[in-house]
């Protein structure tokens, strides 16, 4: 749910904390206008956020290589586990504490990097190897259940256009416990359906990744954009999917049961550098990576527009790559990704944090 101007791989060139500044859109939103964008609505105003409810720090996470990328929630007990893009290790946050601990080490099972992760509703834990796959872990034991391994060459749909490298990015769980992920290369969403993993449980404990929806014809054409597909929600009813292009800036639903895709017409601005997704209700959440932003969007009833309700645009957001609600706040990774990290050079500042955005 895992979210950059693509994440990319550890050998890839991939936030100081400044002065707040919040930047809020009023009557009108400015936007760069593109064929997959609608410019916005003069007559709608954006709401502003409560200038008394400022960008705080939740937690702090341990090392000066955390490179945080996604961040999820258990809903049964309220611990937040975050990945770290850089060196593969996962952490977990308790509430009432102000420290984050190192929950798997760097290196296990082989990851030296990890992408998104998710907690499904059976304690289970969910990391993405954008290199590899995907591995599910059993959250009180902390062993592995099973790994799903994407295929390396070949061309179609489960190798995406030509055969271009996997980078397996983010990852949605819909509530009869399966998971779809997104490949930001391929342009395809890969699925893992629970028979699927019980039976990889029980057989060796490794299997293949299978590909489910291919999204390359369906994508604008740009020769430059190496990386598309990023962040990933799935609806609460467990019908479709959301998914950004991030390089367009574009929303695409996808039907579960039928494949369809479709565009989601954009209302007040776009979703370029979208990273992560967050969809509750009708209200869906993005994370900006290199704009240092974070939007709040307003499905319509048929999911086939959304309109911009709020945007906030701070350095303290220290580059967003992900978002998570948990017991009434929002809890966003401040990935430091272009201090040093896989966007940029630099000097990140110590310690790496997770961040909480009141208003948002």
């Amino acid at each position: 749910m895992s979210g950059r101007t693509p994440r990319r791989t550890p050998r890839l060139p991939r936030r100081t904390l400044a002065t707040t500044a919040l930047a809020l859109a009023a009557a009108t939103v400015p936007l760069t206008v593109t064929a997959h964008a609608t410019p916005p609505t003069p007559k709608k105003a954006l709401k502003t956020l409560d200038h008394r409810s400022p960008i705080s720090t939740a937690f702090t996470l341990p090392g000066d290589r955390a490179y945080p990328e996604s961040i999820t929630a258990d809903p049964r007990t309220g611990d937040l586990y975050i990945s770290s893009y850089v060196t593969g290790t996962i952490y977990r946050a308790t509430p009432g504490h102000h420290t984050a601990q190192v929950f798997l080490p760097s290196g296990t099972d082989g990851r030296t990097t990890a992408n998104g992760v998710k907690v499904d509703r059976s304690g289970r834990l969910w990391v993405i190897n954008s290199t590899t796959g995907v591995a599910v872990y059993d959250l009180h034991t902390r062993h592995l259940i099973a790994r799903f391994d994407v295929a390396r060459t070949g061309t179609g749909a489960g190798a995406g256009a030509g055969a271009a490298k996997p980078f397996v990015n983010d990852l949605a769980l819909t509530p009869d416990g399966t998971a779809y992920l997104t490949d930001s290369s391929r342009a395809v969403i890969y699925r893992v359906a629970p028979h699927q993993l019980a039976h990889a449980a029980t057989h060796g404990r490794h299997a293949a990744l299978p590909p489910a929806y291919d999204l390359s014809g369906t994508l604008p054409k740009d020769p430059t954009a190496v990386y598309t597909l990023n962040g990933i929600a799935a609806a609460p009813s467990g019908r479709y999917l959301l998914t950004v292009d991030m390089t367009a800036g574009t929303l695409y639903r996808v039907d579960i049961t039928s494949g369809a895709i479709r565009q989601v017409a954009l209302h007040g601005g776009d979703i370029r550098d979208g990273d992560g997704l967050e969809l509750r209700g009708t209200a869906l959440w993005a994370t900006h990576n290199r704009s240092n932003t974070i939007t709040r969007w307003r499905l319509s009833d048929d999911d086939a527009t959304a309109h911009l309700e709020r945007r906030l645009t701070d350095p303290s957001l220290q580059t967003p790559t992900s978002i998570v609600h948990s017991r009434g706040r929002p809890y966003v990774t401040r990935s430091q990704f272009t201090k040093g990290g896989p966007m940029g050079q630099g000097t990140p500042q110590i310690p790496f944090t997770v961040a909480t955005v009141n208003g948002i």
